[in-house]
């Protein structure tokens, strides 16, 4: 074994009668480097984005989501909340309803989803930490109520945190009978904004919060709730927890996790990811046929050295090793130097921020990279098989075909 690797470096790094054969391996080399390091700064740049989305959807989502099967609303009655209060697990909950509604601030209109929600909530999201302007403050000592609009939707009105222009809400009464009249088709009310929240374009051009009682009061629906949100203490006790709270409600309520909140999302990342590995490593496979040439030219020129070593002594196996190793070698010293570039172009981005995002939505401007070790584990080991198959179809095929002979 020794001696085969010895023999193989000699053959890798001496100089060759044919430069072509130096020029190939060189090329070789480059092209598993720059393979290796794409897919190296490709998968921590999707780290990063699911890392960044995340964090967005941890600022609005909670831990666990309790939804009734059918139907938007139901009760959250006594026996439900003391189960809740009572479970291991769970750090706090609060109660959600949601309705569409029609917004007026001054002069303008706009069509949002108005949530209430009660003074737990903030316990149970970060909401209260993504304030653009103001506080979330649903009710001050003495009572009074405010709103709390999202960035988009605060812009589309105008609205500024004053406390001397309310913010007009209307939704259609259940009970309204079909004539001309829209003032009796609409039950309305006026708050004041007290600030602000920013998560991201699409939550912050949709939502505005309000206190949970203004909201029953306003769409008739006293004691209902669309949604009871919990926080969990310990993150890795979620799905137990989840389950716990299935098993107890029936079927009758839709138990999420925060990743089945968003599926659709996840999975689509997921699928992204590794369609985008896969056909990197299409292309990196394609990088390797420079070893099966480079490997080709020299098992010609070195068929003489085969035959002395032969007749010293050295058995098939041996000789296909020695041919095996130098085309490993090549992705070796590939691999290393893609995942070294790899991974001072990721820590260039980390600290600087070199490429930078174009759009305005988001809350950073640059690019996010996350280093992940299972990355620097699966991209060596890939460009390895790779590079393993590369050197075994010219020992094993191409020697045959040109010399005659299998060694």
């Amino acid at each position: 074994m020794k001696l085969s690797v010895y023999i193989a470096k000699r053959y890798l790094f001496a100089k060759k009668s044919r430069n072509a054969i130096n020029i190939i391996s060189a090329i070789s080399v480059a092209g598993v480097a720059v393979g290796t390091m794409t897919l190296i700064i490709v998968l921590s740049v999707f780290n990063g984005l699911e890392k960044l989305v995340s964090s967005i959807f941890n600022t609005f989502d909670p831990d666990i989501k309790i939804t009734a099967a059918q139907g938007k609303t139901f009760t959250a009655d006594t026996a439900m909340l003391t189960f809740l209060s009572n479970t291991d697990g769970i750090q706090s909950y609060s109660l959600a309803l949601e309705e569409n509604a029609m917004l007026k601030y001054g002069n303008r209109q706009f069509i949002a989803t108005i949530k209430g929600v009660d003074d737990n909530y903030h316990k149970v999201t970060g909401i209260d930490s993504s304030m653009w302007e103001g506080e979330f403050a649903l009710e001050s000592e003495s009572g009074r109520q405010f709103a709390i609009p999202g960035l988009g939707v605060s812009q589309y009105l105008g609205i500024r945190i004053n406390f001397l222009t309310p913010l007009f809400i209307y939704v259609p009464r259940k009970t309204a009978s079909t004539n001309l009249n829209a003032e009796n088709a609409f039950k309305r009310q006026y708050i004041f904004p007290s600030g602000i929240f920013e998560v991201e374009k699409e939550y912050d051009s949709k939502y505005v919060y309000l206190p949970i009682g203004f909201v029953r009061e306003l769409t008739d629906n006293e004691n209902m709730t669309s949604s009871v949100e919990i926080k969990v203490k310990n993150s890795g006790e979620t799905d137990a927890v989840k389950r716990s709270i299935a098993r107890a409600l029936g079927d009758g309520y839709t138990v999420q996790n925060r990743y089945e909140q968003q599926e659709i999302f996840y999975k689509v990342m997921k699928s992204e990811r590794l369609a985008i590995f896969v056909i990197l490593t299409l292309i990196l496979v394609i990088a390797s046929f420079n070893i099966v040439g480079s490997l080709t030219m020299l098992i010609i020129e070195k068929e003489r050295d085969i035959e002395i070593l032969k007749s010293l002594g050295a058995d098939n196996g041996m000789i296909r090793k020695i041919f095996i190793f130098e085309g490993w070698l090549i992705s070796i010293i590939g691999a290393v130097a893609g995942i070294i570039l790899g991974f001072l172009v990721c820590w260039l981005q980390q600290t600087f921020g070199l490429v930078r995002l174009q759009s305005e939505s988001l809350i950073m401007d640059a690019y996010p990279v996350v280093l992940k070790l299972k990355d620097f584990i699966t991209v060596p080991a890939t460009v390895l098989l790779i590079g393993y198959w590369a050197a075994w179809y010219p020992v094993r095929y191409l020697t045959k075909r040109f010399l005659g002979k299998e060694i």
